[in-house]
């Protein structure tokens, strides 16, 4: 959930002070591309954290090899993809190599909703981990097409 929550505070933040006259955040597409960028960056850095590290390694599907690696390089690409939806010039293409990152991730979070005794990080049931994965996407689109 704390994603979420980043995303949509860190949005309306954004906004607030585009509405101020700071020319960064002037419009919608900007201010959602900073609160998807905290978002990122609080998920990117929770790759790392020992203890959310360890529950993000159990989730990855056994049919994946290397966990603790695959963990990584989606770790990094978040915080690399975070950094790019900051610079305007490589707004765009981030948020599609976002989209697509997180398309290629989300069996991990099916496979969490289906575990018998998932990590506690992971409990989310798989309709609310959905919805807010739709949330995610949503905001990607919109950075990538340029909602206004």
């Amino acid at each position: 959930m704390a994603p979420l929550i980043t995303l949509l505070v860190g949005t309306l933040a954004a906004r607030s002070i585009g509405w101020l006259g700071v020319g960064y955040v002037n419009s919608w597409t900007a201010a959602i591309a900073v609160g998807l960028a905290a978002m990122f960056l609080v998920t990117g850095l929770a790759h790392f954290a020992p203890a959310l590290r360890r529950d993000l390694i159990a989730i990855v599907p056994p049919r994946l090899p290397a966990p603790g690696y695959l963990v990584t390089i989606t770790g990094l690409l978040e915080l690399l993809g975070a950094v790019g939806l900051l610079i305007p010039a490589t707004r765009v293409a981030a948020a599609v190599c976002l989209l697509l990152l997180m398309l290629a991730m989300f069996p991990a979070n099916v496979y969490a909703a289906r575990m018998p005794d998932p990590p506690k990080s992971m409990t989310t049931r798989l309709p609310v981990r959905t919805a807010i994965e739709v949330v995610f996407l949503a905001a990607a689109v919109a950075v990538a097409v340029g909602c206004g």
